[in-house]
This record gives structure tokens, sequence and C-alpha cells, in this order.
């Protein structure tokens, strides 16, 4: 998930009580105030093959990350077009008939998209039209669906439950904001029975899927800092989940892991991040608000190794792989890292318009979607 770094100001007045109306900010949209870091020659050690490419139109000014259901992806562009391809081919195409903000979420037999206007339209794997639901604000996450429920976040930092029949409103989940936030495309993370969800002022909350009662909030990380800006330690990524733990981290915040049953805190360490977190077996995975990819040891968030490369290259959420670890970064290039080290394996070019979207695991690789609607299924060998 990547943070747009545009804040939004909450309730600043007094008696004000709703966010103030904001365009979508183009994360690349001007010059980074420090020079990224030039790309230097490799070594290479491995290399990324095109399983497939294909196109699906610009994101525009917002993050669209795409779904992946087996060997089906769907994606979505800004003027409304939504596709799936299978196994790269394209499968159908249609116009939701307006503008699309929000990514998508699917499970194969639900397809879901969002609005700037807080419209929730869904439709079937064939691109049939469904249902239009509504909710109070913008939607810039994809949204999620589990069993008969989907999961729509607005803007306003509100989670709805929507009956996946027709879209009928079953619960909200909602909880006070700080007075300056990130603006964000952050999602929630379905685990078992719950949703999982981070919020600003750097908390993680568990949420019932039946009824949308809080099962347990923790704390990622606490503002600090004199004003308001410093204050601001926002859980900007969605949390992941391994095993029976769930971690997430916060901008100018920490990482932190926590027990996926009871919230309990296992161990947590500074480090800011907004773009997110993966992990596997042995290491949790997080990129820094600076471009550093990091492994850190799933027992207890030592570090494993550093790759500090990548400085000021909005690089995105790692996604682990077998024997490897791939980001991408706003000139659209991907970067192969070696899972057991941290230095580079592979670089691959895209089409050069960056990559904000989280990158998706596929069966035999992953999928990177850039910000002109270029996707890429690669696989490293």
């Amino acid at each position: 998930m990547r943070a747009v770094f545009a804040l939004s100001l909450v309730a600043a007045l007094a008696g004000c009580s709703t966010m103030e109306k904001m365009n979508p900010v183009n994360w690349f949209s001007s010059a980074p105030k420090v020079k990224p870091a030039e790309l230097e020659a490799i070594s290479s050690s491995a290399t990324l093959a095109t399983l497939w490419q294909a196109s699906v139109g610009s994101a525009g000014g917002y993050v669209l990350t795409p779904a992946v259901v087996g060997s089906s992806v769907y994606a979505a562009a800004q003027d409304g077009t939504l596709a799936r391809f299978d196994n790269g081919g394209q499968a159908w195409r249609i116009n939701a008939g307006q503008p699309i903000s929000g990514g998508v979420g699917a499970d194969g037999r639900l397809v879901v998209v969002a609005t700037a206007k807080g419209e929730v339209l869904a439709f079937d794997s064939t691109g049939k039209a469904l249902w239009k639901g509504r909710v109070t604000s913008e939607v810039l996450a994809a949204p999620q669906i589990a069993g008969d429920l989907v999961l729509v976040r607005s803007g306003d930092n509100r989670i709805f439950g929507l009956d996946a029949a027709d879209g009928k409103r079953k619960w909200v989940y909602q909880r006070s904001t700080p007075a300056l936030s990130l603006r964000s495309n952050v999602s929630v993370t379905v685990a078992g029975k719950a949703a999982l969800a981070g919020f600003p002022g750097g908390k993680l909350v568990a949420i019932a899927l039946n009824n949308g009662a809080a099962i347990w909030e923790a704390t990622v990380a606490m503002p600090k800092g004199a004003t308001e800006l410093e204050r601001v330690s926002d859980v900007t990524s969605a949390p992941v989940v391994a095993g029976r733990e769930v971690c997430a981290a916060a901008y100018q915040g920490r990482i932190a892991c926590f027990d996926l049953a009871t919230g309990n805190h296992l161990w947590s360490r500074d480090m800011s991040s907004a773009a997110g977190v993966d992990v596997d077996a042995r290491n949790i995975y997080v990129t820094d608000e600076k471009g550093a990819v990091h492994a850190l040891d799933r027992a207890n968030g030592a570090t494993v190794w550093k790759q500090d490369k990548l400085f000021m290259r909005q690089v995105s959420r790692p996604v682990a792989l077998a024997n490897h670890v791939a980001v991408g970064d706003y000139q659209g290039v991907v970067h192969l890292l070696r899972r057991d080290n941290g230095s580079f394996a592979a670089r691959y070019n895209t089409d050069s318009s960056g990559i904000a979207a989280e990158p998706q695991r596929l069966e035999r690789g992953f999928l990177m979607q850039t910000r002109n609607g270029g996707l890429y299924a690669l696989s490293p060998n």
C-alpha cells in the first residue's frame, strides 16, 4: 500500500466534524525534495522472465491495486475501465460507467471497485453489473471480500461491512481521527473471522466480521513530537498475517508484531514506513520512508540485512518470494533482491511511469501494475 503524502486536515477548527475536501494527490506529480539515488550497475545472479504483459489504462491520481484470484487478474483504471486477464489473456473488459478511485477486490465470484463519490460497484466474474452501494466519503482503498461480506474503507477512516448479495450496509466501524493524518489508500486484511485495520495515531484494530465490533486494539506507534506534523504516526499500509502473528508498520513510528488472537505485543522497533511490510517463514521485510529495504528476524525484529541503495526512489512494499524479495520504484524499475543478504539479483524495466500499487503474488511469480496501467507478470529464475 502506498500512502499519498498529502496531509488531510480533519476537524481542525472547533465544531468541524467533516474531512476537508481534497483532490487526489499524485505521488509522482512533483520532484523529490531530495535527489533520488542513481542506479548503479549490478552483477546479476538471477533473471526476471516476463510471464505475460498487458495494459488496463492509467490510474491517474489514484493508486489502483489489482486483485489476483488463482490464474485470473482483475485490474482497473481511473476512467472506469475494469478488466479480467486469465493467464495474461484478456477475458473481458468493461467500463464501470464512472471514474474509479479504489483498487479491485475479487474472490472469483464477485469483483468490487469504488469511486471518489463513495459509491461501491459490484460485478460478477464475467463483468456483469450486480449492485451499487454507498459509503460516507471517497474510497481510495481496494475493497476486500470475506465470504458474504464486502469490506470497504472510506476516506474518513470508517470501515463498512456490506452484504455481498446486494450491497446493503450490515455494520460500520469508526473511531476518532487525529487532527492531522496522511491521506492513504490503505485497505484491510482479512484473517479468519476478523478484519485487521491500521489507523491514524498508530493503532491496529481487529474487527469482528459478524457485527463490526472491536475484538482488540493494539498500539503500533505512539505519536510524538512538538507539532501536529511531527506527531503524525499513521498505519498507512495493510497489516500482514503469518501464522499466529500480525505485523504492521507506522509512518514516523515503529514496526511491531502482535499475537493474532489477543493483540498482545510481541516485539517492536523504531522504523518509519508508509509503503508497508511482507513476511515469509523466516523474516519480515519492510521498506522505510527513505527507500531502504530491511529484512528483520520474525522472532525478535533484529536486523538480518539492509539494502540502502534505493535512497528516496519511492520504493514499493516488498513482496517475499521463494529465494528473493521484489520491490518497484518511481521510475518503474523492478528490483529483485536476494533473500539471504539483500544484494541485487536482477532488474526489470517496465514502462517508466512508476509503481505505486502493491505488488501481488502470482502462482509462479508476482505482478506489478504501473501508474500508466501496465501489467507485468514476472517470474524470477
